[in-house]
């Protein structure tokens, strides 16, 4: 009798052991998953400050009242008059000094502004969101209108690139767009 009860106390402890074990193992791959999770939805937040940036750029270079204001500057004009981009050569960063910046807080977008003052997109979680602007080219018009073809109108071609950045996080999240703007032609 002596010797089953030690064995049952053994056995005891190996299944004390197992469920110790996956017991460990499953808080271990909860606290990942909630990692994960949370790295998931600070990328999904700065993302969509991305695209804001880029739809601020967007809005503000349709807004009447900027283009109208001799005081004020849309981006893309701003852009035009920093020179063209050479995309072999070097790439449209997020953190690029000589381009066109704009920022997009949480206070939106307003009409006949320059949206040029930082602050925070999301202020639960504070999220930059920026967007830089470059200039690429000039090129004849696409496409199977011939309304523009020979006339003095070209494509003014730019890019976009739209930033978010989760606060403490080391990189930016950026999606870029390529806008081309009919305008008279420089020559």
């Amino acid at each position: 009798m002596n010797k089953q009860n030690g064995l049952v106390m053994v056995f005891a402890l190996l299944v004390l052991l197992s469920v110790t074990i996956l017991g460990v193992s499953a808080v271990s791959s909860s606290l990942l998953q909630t990692k994960m999770a949370s790295s998931m939805e600070q990328k999904s937040v700065a993302f969509d400050a991305a695209e804001a940036a880029i739809a601020g750029v967007v809005f503000e270079s349709e807004d009447e009242m900027v283009l109208s204001d001799p005081g004020l500057e849309d981006p893309l004009t701003v852009a035009r008059r920093v020179g063209e981009i050479d995309l072999t050569a070097e790439e449209l960063s997020c953190y690029a000094d000589d381009r066109t910046r704009r920022e997009v807080t949480s206070a939106g977008l307003d009409t006949n502004t320059m949206h040029t003052v930082a602050g925070q997109f999301s202020p639960q979680g504070a999220v930059d969101a920026w967007s830089q602007t470059a200039y690429v080219r000039e090129q004849a018009c696409r496409g199977s209108s011939n309304v523009i073809g020979g006339s003095n109108v070209t494509c003014h071609v730019f890019i976009i690139r739209g930033c978010g950045q989760a606060d403490g996080s080391s990189y930016a999240v950026a999606n870029t767009l390529t806008a081309a703007v009919f305008a008279p032609a420089t020559n």
